[in-house]
């Protein structure tokens, strides 16, 4: 047996015998705020739930998804930051579940601003967006989760009953690559020269990839135009990009969710 093989069956094991080292894994790296025991939800009323989604569509599938299998009740939706704060003020629900994109806005960014005014509220990230990019970055931020859409519907119920439960939930394939990171000391090992991208570099990098200007990205982030000009050539820097069109090409594959050409040297 190699040694990455002997690593996975080793990892697995330990996963597979002690169901609560995972978390206690993520609560010493930083990755898992709060106490290690679960919330305790009333027991008097359904477990309110609120969905911040710009896609209607897929709001009202998700909607759909959690009345038919979980006992619960969609109190609220929202397709942008504002109107999400404004209706978790309102709704005061125990969970929220987001997605990582909303238009022009960051998912991030909200889940931070959740944490600072509703600490407590329980957050699920849900989307499209590549879980070795994000994930991570979601439970920095303060997430309890993150799902991939397109996944069985099992696994979004199962993701949705964890995270209630107080459990961190991610997929096998990502709890695997973190724990298996941390066993073999290269936790902090760079797999994609996108990963080193700031979030607000990630956030910029997505605009430029739908088509948006400098100018017009400075309005809808309300920044300068020289700190978008600084992040463009910060984000050329570590994607090893030299000219302007390959990032924006680079940009467009990566939000169209199609094979880009970005690789860790050249």
């Amino acid at each position: 047996m190699g040694t990455s093989q002997g690593l996975t069956a080793i990892v697995g094991t330990v996963l597979d015998a002690n169901p609560g080292f995972e978390r206690l894994w993520l609560y010493r790296r930083g990755l898992l705020g709060g106490q290690m025991t679960g919330r305790k939800k009333a027991t008097d009323s359904k477990t309110k739930i609120l969905l911040v989604d710009d896609h209607p569509l897929f709001r009202q599938g998700v909607a759909d998804v959690l009345k038919r299998n979980l006992d619960c009740q969609v109190c609220g939706e929202a397709d942008d930051v504002s109107t999400a704060m404004a209706a978790i003020k309102k709704t005061k629900p125990d969970m929220a579940i987001v997605d990582v994109a909303l238009g022009t806005a960051s998912g991030i960014d909200l889940i931070e601003k959740i944490k600072v005014d509703h600490p407590k509220l329980l957050i699920l990230v849900l989307s499209m967006h590549d879980e070795t990019l994000y994930a991570e970055r979601a439970l920095r931020a303060g997430a309890r989760g993150y799902v991939m859409k397109g996944v069985p519907v099992p696994e979004i119920v199962t993701a949705v009953r964890k995270v209630l439960a107080g459990d961190i939930y991610l997929s096998e394939r990502m709890s695997r690559d973190l724990l298996e990171g941390i066993a073999s000391g290269t936790a902090g090992a760079t797999r994609s020269p996108l990963e080193t991208l700031s979030n607000r570099e990630i956030e910029v990098f997505e605009l430029i990839g739908h088509g948006h200007g400098t100018r017009d990205i400075a309005e809808l982030l309300h920044l300068s135009v020289k700190t978008i000009e600084t992040n463009r050539e910060n984000i050329k820097r570590k994607l090893h990009l030299s000219k302007a069109v390959e990032l924006q090409r680079q940009a467009f594959l990566w939000v169209q969710h199609l094979p880009a050409e970005i690789t860790a040297s050249r």
